[in-house]
Order: structure tokens, then sequence, then C-alpha cells
């Protein structure tokens, strides 16, 4: 049986959810606070409440989306799903929402993975196993994503994950790749991280903008 723990003060977990369907039921019927971002992940539910960092989190999630969704649409690639996605993946133990979700158009085709409807309209989420997910680094989220969902998205089979780390004076960028027993790092020269799942290779340069602030820009070769 899922352990189940009481996440925080504001948010008490019931004792009724102990699995990814329950967990789904106590979403929909008792509805968290807006900025409150929740998973079921490997038998326990983790809630994080905190305000994601303007720039080492959002500004890294929106360069990296837009690149992406960019060179996706010109070769017809499939599906970038951005930040608010929610993905549910039954052999990862996991129903979570990645800063970013690569669908490719064979998986779709393949029905790897599928759209899940709303219960009135439209489809909320998906299901099965996407081709590429991203994390971006926050302070409450360090042992999850590099920890717990190397885990975790290794065995609901995806094949590249993709990590940021931009806290400190330099952004750390890693593309995780699928070996025998689990994810390695892939290896490149000049900081140049090769992604077999979109055939090019990217770099995560951070400078400083006029403002000031990190400024961050992937590059793709």
């Amino acid at each position: 049986m899922a352990t189940v723990v009481p996440v925080s003060d504001a948010v008490l977990v019931p004792g009724w959810v102990t699995d990814i369907d329950s967990f789904h039921r106590w979403l929909d019927t008792d509805p968290l606070p807006e900025r409150a971002r929740a998973w079921f992940l490997r038998g326990r539910v983790w809630v994080d409440l905190s305000m994601e960092q303007l720039y080492t989190h959002i500004e890294v999630n929106t360069e990296i989306t837009t690149v992406l969704r960019l060179l996706t649409r010109a070769g017809r690639l499939g599906r970038v799903f951005g930040d608010g996605t929610r993905l549910v993946n039954r052999a990862g133990d996991l129903s979570g929402e990645p800063d970013m979700t690569f669908v490719g158009a064979g998986a779709m085709a393949a029905e790897r993975i599928v759209n899940v409807p709303g219960q009135s309209s439209g489809f909320v989420a998906l299901e099965g196993t996407p081709d590429m997910v991203l994390e971006v680094v926050s302070d409450s989220s360090v042992t999850k994503d590099t920890a717990t969902l190397l885990d975790a998205y290794f065995a609901a089979g995806i094949p590249e994950y993709w990590l940021v780390d931009a806290r400190g004076g330099d952004a750390e960028f890693l593309i995780f790749t699928r070996a025998a027993e689990g994810y390695a790092p892939a290896t490149g020269a000049e900081k140049w991280m090769p992604s077999m799942v979109f055939g090019n290779s990217f770099r995560l340069t951070q400078t400083a903008g006029e403002d000031g602030n990190p400024e961050f820009t992937l590059e793709v070769r």
C-alpha cells in the first residue's frame, strides 16, 4: 500500500489517497491552492506551495520550451506541452506536471501516449510514455528532480530526461539518456549536449541581461 504523508500545514492529504486513481479523485474533489503543484510519485504525495523563481526557473523554462516548440513545429516532429500539463504513467507510479513534455508524432500514432478526457469536455492530461521531459530545479524540488524522478522517469520508459539547475552563477544543463540500469548523462564537448530524440545538440548559456538579471539562451546545432 502506498505511503501517504501530510505535506504541509496548508495541505492535508486524506488517508484514502493511496494510489494514482485515488490521488486523481482527491484533486477533483478537493481543489488545492492555485499555486500548488501536486504529484503522486512512487507511493507518496508531493505538494509544493512555494513560488517559482522568476529568473532561475521561469525564465529558463520559457526559453527551453520556446526553442523546442519552434524546432518541433518546423520539423513537424510532434507536440511540445508546457508547464501545467499533467503526465500520468503507471509503470513509473507517477502523476505530475513536468516543466515541459515532448510527445513525438510516432508516440501518439502508436498510442504509447494518449489524451485523457476531462469530466465535461476536452482533454486534461496525457497518459503513457512521452519522448522527453524537462525539469528545472528549485530549492524546494532538489530531491524530487535529481533523485526521485530519475528513477520514476526511467521506470516510465521515457527516452530522455532534461535537467537544468540555474540557481548558481552558471547554469548546469544535462540530458539524461537510457542505459542498462538507469539514466546516464550524455556527454559533449564545450557543454554541447547531444539529443537522440531531437537529432540535434543543445547548449544552455547564461549571461546578464540589460536589467542585470540572468538571461538564458538555448543554442541548437
